[in-house]
């Protein structure tokens, strides 16, 4: 019998020599391909600290408040699809990090936060700066570690980046306490790890997939309805093959946008609380919802009994613990979207399906669009400048090619009716959670991940002001991101709902002062001024509240080498709409 020559060998353990638990760690992070942690020190974080200072392959940032590098780890994952990296003292700066992990968490991003922690033998005896991170978030993380032996460092950190990007990402901490990154030995870098529990991808069988085809071959009126699982998997491209086999229409969440490109004739863009109106209806009116990678949230659902009453629902998802928790499915399919995908596919090619005639569907849809256009119509100002119109021109000025990062607000929602967004990973929002002040840092990490591209923030001035410190990280780092800041001296969103459900109280939701609140020319009466308080971090900045400087004025801040601030001042009685009010479903859209 003829034999070939061995030419490559299975990967073997390494044993490194002796070195700190803390100098293990940064080996460790070097060996996962990690490029970049963002890491505030402590006391019980100094040693990981000091070690990073000898690291070869790795840049630290240093933000300027744990949450803030909790989010540009985030906004960095959301950039690649590799995991962030974030790092925080004991106690409070560990507890700092927790609304970071739940974002992930909602969102399924991969996340590894590393946290000091206090000596073991003072664990449990209310040490100084001690808190139990273990077990505060268990409830949310993919999987927490507290490191006993300093030996485990190694494949501890292994698995970690092996739990949080395979399957269903998300995020998984690692406790650290100080001995453990002090005490010196020999360590054994694993090449690989067995994770108990934790079996290899699921693969749909071709029986299920036909079955899927079939529903789709003999239904009238099909929707494909995709989420964030489409990018986590990265088969945006087989997503939009997979629309041009079968014809029908696709609906994304927002988590998903991108994947799918929004000039496409089969794209409804994004439907929900304030999506596109033929987007929500063709969902609510569909025979057979094929959804993909997506949760059935209630911002998607509205109210559950008058979500898509009429069609058979087929879910795909690699996390089986989806499947019937909001939205009872006909078909759950256990599947990694990539493979389910490409397999249908080849089975189309293959002539397992007859493509159905959707041109009464598309008839109908159609005209949807033209009756309720997207971008939705609004009432511009001759004077002032909107939200809508600030945003519409940005993405004219950057050809829909920047990368943007949201707060959370109006704006959120203005952002991607107005910005349209064509390729994959190029809106990051905390849409699960939706935490204010996750903006600016996570446009920071994004653009760390993506140093040569347009990066901007649009926000509103609720939410910067939550999280405004990392400025300094931006000036001090030379990350030129830009911001946005639609100043409307108000909780915008809020404001909305006590204009249409509480008769306009306003319940504490005046950001600026009270008794000055009136136009964006009022200038005196605008507070904070934002532009000083950039110009104080030594960034530029400008401000403007006259429709003739918008286009110029965005022009000046994406051609501006370094961080910018753009603060636009707007009224604050603009709505968001379409909008679908809680407890109500898609044929309670309101549109004015």
């Amino acid at each position: 019998m003829d034999t070939q020559p061995i030419t490559e060998f299975p990967p073997q353990d390494e044993k490194g020599p002796a070195m700190k638990g803390s100098d293990v760690v940064v080996a460790c992070l070097e060996r996962e391909g990690v490029d970049v942690i963002f890491a505030y020190p402590g006391g019980a974080s100094m040693e990981l600290h000091q070690a990073l200072t000898r690291a070869k392959k790795l840049r630290t940032i240093l933000p300027r408040h744990e949450q803030g590098g909790g989010f540009m780890a985030h906004g960095y994952a959301r950039a690649t699809g590799k995991a962030g990296v974030c790092m925080a003292t004991s106690g409070p700066g560990a507890t700092n990090l927790v609304t970071c992990i739940a974002d992930a968490y909602m969102d399924s991003i991969p996340l590894v936060a590393i946290t000091g922690q206090v000596f073991q033998e003072f664990i449990g005896k209310s040490a100084f700066q001690e808190t139990d991170f273990f077990g505060m978030t268990l409830p949310i993380v993919k999987h927490s570690f507290l490191v006993l032996e300093a030996e485990e460092l190694p494949m501890i950190i292994k698995k970690a980046f092996e739990i949080a990007t395979s399957g269903r990402p998300g995020p998984v901490v690692i406790d650290i306490p100080k001995d453990v990154q002090q005490k010196v030995f020999e360590p054994v870098f694993p090449a690989k790890v067995d994770i108990p529990g934790m079996p290899p991808p699921p693969h749909a069988s071709d029986e299920e997939l036909l079955k899927v085809l079939e529903l789709i071959a003999e239904a009238k009126q099909p929707v494909l309805y995709t989420g964030g699982g489409i990018l986590s998997a990265n088969c945006s491209d087989e997503l939009r093959e997979f629309a041009k086999l079968t014809g029908a229409p696709v609906a994304s969440t927002l988590m998903g946008l991108g994947a799918m490109p929004p000039d496409d004739p089969q794209s409804l863009y994004w439907f929900g609380m304030h999506g596109t109106v033929a987007g929500n209806w063709a969902v609510c009116d569909s025979d057979v919802l094929v959804c993909l990678g997506a949760r059935f949230d209630d911002r998607i659902t509205g109210y559950v009994p008058k979500f898509a009453t009429e069609a058979t629902i087929v879910h795909f998802d690699i996390d089986r613990s989806e499947h019937n928790k909001n939205k009872r499915a006909d078909y759950p399919v256990h599947s990694e979207l990539k493979y389910a995908l490409t397999r249908m596919i080849e089975l189309i090619k293959a002539g397992k399906f007859k493509k159905p005639d959707l041109s009464a569907w598309f008839s109908t849809i159609n005209q949807w669009k033209k009756d309720h256009p997207y971008p939705f119509h609004y009432n511009e100002s001759d004077k002032y400048i909107l939200a809508q119109d600030a945003i519409k021109t940005l993405h004219e000025e950057t050809n829909g090619d920047a990368i943007i990062a949201t707060g959370v607000g109006q704006h959120q929602m203005w952002a991607p009716q107005y910005y349209h967004f064509k390729n994959p990973r190029t809106f990051i929002s905390s849409l699960g959670l939706g935490t204010m002040g996750f903006g600016l840092p996570a446009a920071i990490g994004a653009q760390v991940a993506h140093p040569d591209k347009v990066v901007v923030d649009i926000d509103g001035d609720g939410s910067y002001l939550m999280n405004i410190q990392e400025l300094a990280t931006a000036k001090i780092e030379k990350i030129p991101v830009k911001v946005l800041l639609l100043n409307n001296q108000h909780l915008g969103m809020v404001v909305q709902w006590e204009d249409r459900f509480y008769d306009g109280v306003r319940g504490h939701t005046i950001l600026g002062d009270p008794e000055n609140i009136g136009s964006p020319d009022n200038l005196d009466a605008i507070y904070p001024d934002f532009v000083k308080i950039a110009e104080g971090f030594g960034i530029a900045g400008r401000s403007i509240h006259k429709k003739e400087d918008l286009r110029g004025a965005i022009r000046e801040m994406i051609d501006h080498d370094g961080p910018y601030v753009l603060n636009v001042n707007i009224p604050y009685t603009e709505h968001v709409l379409p909008f679908i009010p809680q407890k109500k479903g898609a044929k309670d859209i309101l549109t004015d």
